[in-house]
């Protein structure tokens, strides 16, 4: 096991105290002894975001073999979604950021890094507790508007456009009723949600933690799928729906019948508050975060922990589907307690990321070549 002890705020291998962890305790970063290896192999490097710390982390690997911990600060960031060939938009605060990869294939920055993800565009949408972000075929942003029920698209005159709403929710209104948090993109446009319940009254919710999640089918506009606790990152991959049951641990998958239903088969218990989620090939790649026990206790996450003699994690598991076992993992302990969102970079091994509003966004200017 390597352990990742490192000091500032927008460097390699650090660990950042943000406005919410200034005097409390250092952030300590460890990862499993295969970590960089197994990231090499699969040429891919990994962003997850943190909306307590308020950064973005890039996790690679350097050129000389060991694991590399980039972040950045962006303000509170949520979900986060790698489009194209060189895209990764980040949904933050009160504004959908757009960066782009600067970098040819052949090109580093500092001799490290591979991947350079400068900020070239901004949508301003007000505070709407932006959770799981999308881009559809037409390159409009798809986000998951917590705070108004909805799924919704930037507007050029207003906060947002609504483009899709859960049946059950009779009105466009500023109230958080089913706690809608979690989008699948299929083929360039939104096909399943998550909700934590069909609550149509405000903060209603929060009574149903326990069993009353959901899985909408955006298209039919169908419940397909029922029973769950606290439900997020659903994530389609080979034609298989991939759901965190994040109130009791579970990373599972949704069987469907003949007729469109589905029922949720758990694969795995993690230890910890499931909520970010990356598949590539037989491996998912799986956010996880210590419970907020003074809003989201009873769960059954925490008799799960305690038959399991486990403490609750904050970190990365590494899950090879077919074993149904972590193979590889980063744990994050100390001050920073709650991940949101995971994606991975392939084709890239060693990114970084600049903020706007920083020396570096300012002062790096990059021109298209010619032909």
């Amino acid at each position: 096991m390597n352990i990742i002890e490192k000091g500032g705020s927008n460097r390699t291998e650090s660990q950042a105290k943000s406005p919410e962890t200034e005097n409390t305790s250092e952030t300590r970063y460890s990862v499993s002894a295969g970590l960089a290896a197994r990231l090499n192999v699969l040429g891919l490097s990994l962003a997850f975001s943190s909306y307590q710390s308020g950064l973005l982390y890039l996790i690679g690997v350097k050129p000389d073999g060991g694991i590399n911990i980039h972040q950045m600060a962006f303000p509170r960031p949520m979900g986060v979604h790698r489009h194209g060939q060189h895209g990764l938009s980040i949904a933050a605060d009160d504004q959908i950021l757009h960066l782009q990869n600067v970098l040819e294939p052949h090109e580093r920055m500092n001799d490290i890094f591979d991947a350079g993800f400068m900020p070239r565009q901004s949508e301003f949408t007000g505070r709407l507790d932006l959770h799981d972000l999308g881009i559809d075929t037409e390159g409009r942003s798809i986000f998951v508007n917590t705070r108004y029920n909805c799924l919704a698209t930037p507007d050029m005159r207003h906060s947002f456009r609504e483009i899709w709403r859960p049946p059950f929710i009779s009105a466009l209104v500023d109230e958080d009723r089913c706690h809608l948090n979690g989008l699948a993109m299929q083929d360039g446009r939104p096909r399943y949600v998550t909700a934590v319940s069909r609550s149509d009254t405000i903060d209603g919710w929060r009574d149903r933690r326990a069993d009353g999640g959901i899985v909408i089918d955006v298209d039919t506009n169908q419940i397909v799928c029922r029973g769950l606790s606290m439900p997020h990152s659903p994530r389609l991959h080979d034609g298989r729906l991939w759901v965190l049951n994040s109130g009791r641990g579970e990373l599972g998958e949704v069987e469907f019948d003949r007729n469109g239903m589905g029922r949720f088969v758990p694969h795995v218990f993690c230890p910890g508050f499931a909520r970010g989620l990356a598949v590539h090939g037989r491996f998912a790649f799986v956010g996880l975060s210590k419970p907020r026990y003074e809003r989201f206790e009873g769960l059954e996450l925490d008799a799960r922990l305690a038959e399991a003699d486990s403490n609750p994690w904050c970190g990365i598991q590494i899950i090879d589907l077919e074993t149904r076992s972590c193979v590889d993992w980063l744990r994050i302990d100390g001050a920073v307690s709650e991940l949101y969102d995971l994606e991975l970079l392939a084709g890239h091994l060693c990114p970084l990321a600049v903020a706007p509003g920083t020396s570096e966004a300012a002062s790096l200017v990059t021109v298209p070549k010619p032909g």
